[in-house]
């Protein structure tokens, strides 16, 4: 079963969040606390949104996606960019993955969204394959770039300088 995850998940999106980040080798990477998650999926203004696929017989969580808007300039509407798509090891297999894009194509379907989007790393095979089985197609010819910690701070530092001398109110 998947269904929209309400405030009592965050701490089992959490931790599955800390699962994904070992099985992706940068558990030191995954910061954010459950304060963090539940601003931005149930805060005033949410960022973010989720769903969870739970055990048919038990109930138990076993997967989640994480998802927020993007939006296309060439087709003119919103689509889903999925940030996080995991089921626990002991799970997989079962068509809880499956049933997450299902849930997340669905939305997209219903409200005329264009694209369901979302990275993988190169090296999971598994999922890789596992995606290009439900006729998923990489992109290829774009190459993911980020700006992150000291980098984006003196970015960010050197852009705010030059607008506030060019008077910008933006």
């Amino acid at each position: 079963m998947i269904r929209t995850a309400v405030p009592a998940d965050v701490p089992v999106i959490h931790a599955m969040i800390r699962e994904l980040a070992a099985y992706e080798k940068a558990l030191d990477e995954a910061r954010a606390t459950e304060e963090q998650l539940h601003e931005a999926l149930f805060g005033e203004r949410p960022a973010a949104f989720a769903h969870i696929a739970e055990d048919d017989a038990t109930g138990e969580p076993v997967g989640f996606a994480l998802w927020f808007l993007n939006f296309s300039t060439w087709r003119g509407v919103h689509g889903i960019y999925l940030e996080d798509l995991y089921v626990r090891p002991d799970r997989r297999g079962g068509g809880h993955g499956k049933a997450l894009l299902a849930e997340l194509a669905r939305i997209c379907v219903e409200r005329g969204y264009e694209r369901l989007e979302w990275s993988v790393l190169n090296w999971n095979e598994p999922s890789i394959d596992f995606y290009r089985a439900m006729g998923a197609l990489p992109q290829d010819e774009w190459t993911v770039y980020r700006l992150t910690d000291e980098a984006l701070a003196r970015l960010g530092a050197s852009g705010g300088a030059r607008r506030e001398k060019a008077g910008s109110g933006h």
